[in-house]
């Protein structure tokens, strides 16, 4: 079975926990292509540097245990570093992630642009 993995990084206990169970809520439905993993960064640290993760919440895809890059629009292709409220948007992204991850590319584009998403 080919499948990606997600790993959200949780939050501080300050935080809010909301990609957590936005993802926690989807996985039965994305199980036929994607397994969702929580990592605890300040438990399992060795990866926090390689991946610049110090940001609250940060959503990574991987493949075959190859990072997988989103360009959503913001200029940071590596992660989603904001928390995704919307379950079939990300759902939209886990499967964008896996078409194109099947098909060898490293880098897909996200289906909606979120470049405006923090605007003042």
């Amino acid at each position: 079975k080919n499948t990606q993995s997600i790993y959200t990084i949780n939050s501080p206990p300050t935080a809010p926990k909301i990609q957590d169970e936005v993802l926690m809520s989807i996985a039965e439905k994305v199980k036929n292509f994607a397994v969702v993993y929580l990592v605890d960064i300040e438990e399992v640290p060795d990866f926090n540097g390689m991946y610049e993760l110090y940001d609250p919440c940060s959503t990574m895809f991987f493949y075959r245990n190859k990072h997988i890059m989103v360009d959503l629009g913001t200029g940071n292709n590596n992660k989603i570093n904001w928390a995704l409220v919307d379950k079939q948007e990300m759902i939209d992204i886990i499967e964008t992630v896996y078409r194109g991850a099947r098909k060898g590319r490293g880098l897909v584009v996200s289906p909606k642009d979120y470049s405006t998403k923090y605007q003042y």
